[in-house]
């Protein structure tokens, strides 16, 4: 039988930095729905940093890219 794999050393990266760091300033684009539904449950609430493993910066980011999709009517305030 396989062994489960721990995830306490497994780092949570964010999705948006490189190899090369964080690039700046941090920008997600609130018309990629595909990418902004990622970052929320199913009730369109959004996903903690912890969670989404995202950066400071770009959980920022991300934040205000959901809201201006919200308001723009790509998104849904609330889930199904």
């Amino acid at each position: 039988m396989p062994r489960k794999r721990s995830s306490r050393n497994r780092k949570n990266r964010c999705r948006f930095c490189t190899a090369q760091g964080c690039p700046r300033p941090a920008y997600v684009d609130y018309k990629d729905v595909g990418l902004l539904k990622k970052l929320c449950t199913n009730q369109s609430k959004m996903f903690s940093r912890k969670r989404s493993g995202n950066c400071a910066a770009f959980q920022r980011a991300a934040s205000l890219a959901i809201k201006r999709a919200r308001f723009l009517a790509l998104m849904p305030y609330v889930g199904e």
